[in-house]
């Protein structure tokens, strides 16, 4: 298993794209880390697990599925949850309890949803959506909607047995992505999982696997291209190893145990900064362009904290409905 802070070679090649889809891009991978930065300066802004440095596999994952695929996600939804459409107005008011979210305040970050979007849900236990997904996808092939059905969840959930059972059933339907950041809170994923590399998890039961350089975004984009195309074929399900480095301690409470020299390398593979390095050095982006960028992103943001702000709290009495 390579470190978490070493660059894997992608087993899909990225291709650049046109300028104009490079700079959504980048623009939606600073939507995700303004928007984390926005949530962070609110006086109670809860228990959060964060995606700093893993902005490139929400943004690319997202940017290839159709809004009717399902996806459904782990516990650290945030940015996955923006990246897949709800709006950030919406999502901060659900993370800080107020009845403005798609889930008035009920969901919060464990279990968010917005099915409208494609947003089947967030799990709050580890691997807990794995077998959701699973019949989600039985689902769809039973209902002959021709949707893929995306799980993406954590290094963390691939020691649990609920991932075998559910490769054992999936061999037959969609598609899995497994979010690799190198550690499992604070354990390290050599040194929690056997096997040399998470793609060897989906080798007895036959499911076609790729390691992907989970900071480059270009490089997601064309691996989840070719999955999805190969599962909408009816080529069987897919299994994605999307390697990354998060930037930042496993929750809003809990203290960062990886070693400082370790964190500090990880600097080096902030996808954001990668991928706004790429363009300028392709002549596609300057200190104009970026600078638009980032104050469209940041008038975005501040509106979305007026909404929030001004979010009524939720009915007391409204508490055991829907439940």
């Amino acid at each position: 298993m390579a470190q978490a802070a070493e660059k894997p070679a992608p087993h899909v090649q990225s291709a650049l794209p046109a300028r104009a889809e490079s700079l959504r891009r980048l623009a939606e991978m600073l939507r995700l880390r303004e928007f984390e930065a926005t949530l962070l300066r609110q006086p109670k802004p809860g228990f959060q697990l964060l995606s700093r440095g893993e902005e490139a596999i929400a943004v690319g994952i997202c940017t290839v599925l159709d809004r009717s695929d399902p996806l459904l996600c782990s516990g650290r939804s945030i940015g996955m949850a923006l990246a897949r459409g709800v709006p950030a107005g919406g999502l901060l008011a659900e993370l800080i309890g107020k009845d403005g979210g798609p889930n008035r305040g009920r969901a919060g970050r464990a279990h968010v949803s917005m099915p409208s979007v494609g947003l089947w849900g967030a799990h709050g236990v580890v691997a807990g959506n794995l077998s959701v997904a699973a019949g989600v996808a039985l689902a769809q092939q039973q209902l002959g909607t021709g949707r893929v059905t995306c799980c993406v969840f954590g290094d963390g959930a691939c020691g649990a047995g609920a991932l075998h059972e559910t490769l054992n059933v999936a061999a037959l339907w969609q598609l899995l992505v497994v979010d690799n950041n190198g550690y499992a809170v604070s354990t390290s994923v050599d040194k929690g999982l056997a096997p040399a590399s998470l793609t060897d998890f989906a080798a007895p039961f036959r499911v076609p696997a790729a390691a992907v350089d989970g900071t480059d975004i270009d490089a997601v984009v064309a691996a989840m291209e070719e999955s999805v195309a190969a599962i909408r074929a009816g080529g069987g399900p897919r299994f994605l190893e999307m390697r990354c480095t998060r930037m930042g301690a496993h929750s809003t409470l809990t203290k960062e145990e990886r070693p400082t020299e370790e964190v500090e390398r990880f600097k080096a593979f902030d996808p954001l900064r990668v991928y706004e390095a790429r363009l300028r050095a392709i002549g596609a982006l300057d200190d104009a362009g970026w600078a638009r960028v980032q104050e469209e992103v940041r008038a975005e943001m501040a509106g979305a904290e007026k909404f929030a702000a001004d979010a009524p709290w939720p009915d007391p009495e409204e508490a055991f409905l829907d439940a």
